[in-house]
């Protein structure tokens, strides 16, 4: 079979069943899975498919602006969210990533409890300010326009800088193959710098996030200290996720 025929075996083979194993389909056509390695990188050159370990899956669809974001999933995100504020400890230093959730985070947040939020995200950090009496550190940067969080090298240097006790992470997809994973490349660097500068890292999981999968991987599920999700989602991957999280 042609370099070509095998390409075009691939992309239907991954339209019909959602992914590709390199070993099983090398196997179906008795050729090197280095042969079915090198077809597959090709494609993802070309922006067919996106290569994981082992094989491929489908390219994830664009990630929509933080705007068309905010109604989506509202009630499972506001469920999420009363149940990470109820683990805030009073007198804490917590960071709030950007996304919907975190943002209702912020219109939780109780006055009187000597919180401090670290944020890179001005919609948050100015909810925070008109729901509560927190003290708020903003991290500057370059304001990304598609999910108006601060990134880029001064967001970098910054973070280096600064120490929390919790970090409550957004992702644009939990998957118990891929972990978390998010649609920018600058976000997913600016999460995991936030996370290595907190002593643990809480996943906000509301129920359009579980099985979904973006682009570019923030962490493992084994690095995250718990994941938050929705009480009332009865999604059969939650069990398979929590049992890889990390401090489960």
């Amino acid at each position: 079979m042609l370099a070509a025929q095998r390409k075009d075996h691939l992309l239907a083979l991954l339209d019909r069943e959602g992914r590709v194993v390199a070993k099983a389909v090398a196997d179906e056509l008795d050729v090197s899975e280095d042969a079915i390695r090198r077809d597959l990188r090709e494609l993802a050159d070309e922006g067919k498919l996106l290569r994981v370990y082992g094989g491929a899956l489908p390219l994830p669809a664009p990630e929509p602006p933080v705007r068309e974001r905010t109604d989506l999933a509202t009630e499972s995100k506001e469920r999420v969210a009363r149940a990470a504020v109820a683990r805030i400890r009073a007198g804490s230093t917590i960071v709030l990533d950007a996304g919907t959730t975190t943002l209702a985070m912020a219109r939780m947040l109780p006055s009187g409890a000597g919180l401090t939020v670290i944020t890179p995200s001005p919609a948050i950090a100015l909810a925070v300010v008109e729901h509560s009496d927190a003290r708020v550190i903003m991290i500057g940067g370059e304001l990304s326009r598609h999910s108006l969080v601060t990134g880029g090298g001064l967001a970098m240097e910054a973070i280096q800088h600064l120490a929390a006790d919790t970090f409550f992470l957004g992702a644009t997809g939990i998957d118990p193959e891929r972990g978390l994973t998010t649609g920018e490349l600058d976000d997913a660097v600016t999460k995991r710098a936030l996370a290595s500068r907190c002593t643990e890292t809480v996943a906000l999981a509301s129920e359009e996030k579980i099985g979904a999968v973006a682009r570019y991987p923030v962490l493992a599920l084994e690095a995250v200290t718990t994941i938050i999700t929705d009480p009332a989602d009865g999604n059969p991957l939650i069990a398979e996720i929590e049992g890889l999280v990390g401090g489960d």
